[in-house]
């Protein structure tokens, strides 16, 4: 029988200064939960928004930590170093981009320096034409795309989180990022953070994953744990999911390469 692999390449540390818990602590239930790779993905210092994420004085820590984990911990599990990168235009530092890391991880959190997924910023939907919003957040992800200079899109439609939905075809509005995704040769988490917020489904959508399918554009797998507890949350799910629109296989990275496994 063929072996099935089990990973989960989105998780942060306490470093970032929103979430919890130990890296032995996330690496132990990684285990628990019968993940054969796991890989830590904090997220990478730049000249904004400094309160969620760490210094840049930090870096090499982190990087030190997540080795010495590696080396720890090789007979039972795999562990993967990267970084998720906040797709700020004019705000990505070189120093993030050449680290010598397994991936790194494009997500777009922000707006015209609006975090639209922070709940204290939460009022700026009202009165808000939600179509526009869509469509400016789904440009951003394009544009990072076309930079080519990250590995895994991050919960490729986290502008849902709060429920606030266009009223045009979310298809119509994310086909051009979704070509540029695809002429990257980027690949799209499949995150389960989505069904711990008011959304309650997985990033991404069915239509925008059948999108991807469409493309042959490759997926990886994220549960997107800020403290110990969500590490592998609803994994059995998130892997049906891919399952029930076609993909069969999953990519991990090494050094930046991406390699096929079956899940």
């Amino acid at each position: 029988m063929e072996e099935r692999i089990a990973l989960d390449l989105h998780n942060h540390t306490a470093r970032c200064n929103h979430a919890e818990g130990t890296i032995d602590d996330y690496i132990k239930k990684a285990i628990e939960r019968k993940i054969d790779i796991f890989g830590f993905s904090d997220h990478a210092p730049m000249d904004f928004d400094p309160r969620y994420r760490m210094d840049f004085k930090q870096m090499k820590a982190y990087e030190n930590d997540i080795r010495t984990a590696q080396l720890k911990y090789k007979d039972q599990i795999e562990i993967r170093l990267a970084y998720e990168v906040d797709y700020v235009p004019g705000h990505i530092d070189e120093r993030v981009l050449k680290t010598d890391v397994d991936y790194l991880i494009g997500s777009v959190h922000f707006i015209d320096r609006w975090g639209f997924d922070n709940p204290e910023f939460i009022g700026r939907y009202e009165g808000a034409d939600i179509d526009t919003i869509w469509r400016d957040y789904f440009e951003l992800v394009e544009r990072m795309a076309k930079e080519g200079k990250f590995d895994i899109v991050g919960h490729l439609d986290l502008i849902k989180v709060f429920k606030y939905v266009p009223k045009t075809d979310v298809r119509l509005i994310a086909r051009d990022a979704m070509d540029a995704i695809k002429k990257s040769g980027m690949v799209i988490e499949i995150n389960a953070a989505g069904y711990r917020k008011p959304i309650g489904e997985p990033y991404p959508s069915r239509e925008l994953l059948e999108m991807a399918y469409e493309r042959s554009i490759p997926i990886t797998f994220g549960s997107d744990a800020h403290k110990p507890s969500q590490v592998g949350y609803k994994k059995d799910e998130i892997m049906a999911f891919a399952k029930s629109v076609g993909y069969t296989e999953a990519i991990d990275f090494i050094k930046r390469e991406q390699r096929r496994i079956k899940f």
